[in-house]
């Protein structure tokens, strides 16, 4: 997802200090499982045509959207420490989900619009000093890529299969019905977008996806029963490819669930291009 083309820097810079143990109020709320359900506030700072919702950066997402309808293509960015984060934000002016997951420290946010041909002209920007308790926190929560709710059906199989059980048994079902339950999608596989997001609800209905609709919809069933779960986007040896990895009792644990359906021949490297 890399923006091509010239940026031309214009807009306005805000610097917002948000940090958990001083005035903002916490805006998740935790289910008996720990996960964290964000919630939209009525708190937004804008800077130029950016709008933002931050009321809920200690735990580790942010609401973003333009202030106006447009017909031109809009990009998010997101950076912190070097990295940066590109997404495609909508055109209706509707807000959506973004995760924080570098943990603490000072985030930029940047709105391009798109002027002409590849080129993008910087529309707003703004600045979030973030202190976060848990520096895991972003992957507990639903995201513009991992979209879920508490009303999607896999959330509901993620409580049914893991009820009474503890994180590693937790882990251990989900990824035993991943495995047993799921088929790839070769039609999507030959069909797909670039720009496609991956589909958690669809997918789910029909136990039928590509790497990265298994690999949400797995991030989806481990955060909803408190485990910190990552969608990775890389290369599995030379083929662009997703999986997860999930932080389980402490320690980071490997799953390729498109591997797991023997969707994929064996891989001898697997190398990570971005996580959310």
């Amino acid at each position: 997802m890399c923006m091509k083309g010239k940026f031309r820097r214009a807009g306005l810079t805000v610097v917002i200090l948000i940090c958990l143990f001083a005035c903002m109020a916490v805006s998740a709320s935790a289910d008996s499982n720990t996960a964290i359900w964000p919630q939209q506030t009525a708190v937004t700072n804008s800077a130029g045509s950016l709008l933002v919702d931050a009321s809920g950066a200690s735990n580790g997402y942010f609401f973003a959207s333009v202030s106006y309808q447009t017909g031109h293509r809009l990009k998010l960015r997101v950076i912190k420490d070097g990295t940066t984060f590109t997404y495609d934000l909508k055109t209706d002016a509707t807000y959506e989900l973004f995760p924080l997951q570098l943990g603490t420290g000072y985030y930029e946010i940047h709105l391009y619009e798109n002027v002409s041909g590849k080129k993008y002209a910087m529309a707003g920007s703004l600045g979030l000093y973030v202190t976060m308790e848990n520096q895991e926190a972003a992957f507990l929560v639903p995201s513009q890529y991992l979209n879920y709710t508490k009303a999607s059906e896999a959330v509901a199989k993620a409580d049914e299969i893991c009820a009474g059980k503890g994180e590693k048994e937790a882990y251990d079902a989900v990824c035993k019905f991943m495995s047993t339950s799921c088929v790839y999608d070769f039609i999507k596989a030959a069909t797909i977008k670039p720009s496609m997001l991956p589909d958690i609800d669809g997918s789910y209905a029909k136990r039928m996806g590509i790497c990265q609709d298994l690999s949400a919809i797995t991030c989806a069933m481990l955060r909803t029963q408190g485990i910190p779960a990552r969608m990775i986007i890389g290369y599995a040896d030379s083929q662009y490819h997703a999986w997860t990895t999930a932080k389980v009792n402490g320690k980071d644990i490997f799953f390729d669930p498109t591997a797991a359906i023997s969707a994929i021949s064996s891989v001898k490297e697997y190398s990570m291009e971005r996580y959310y």
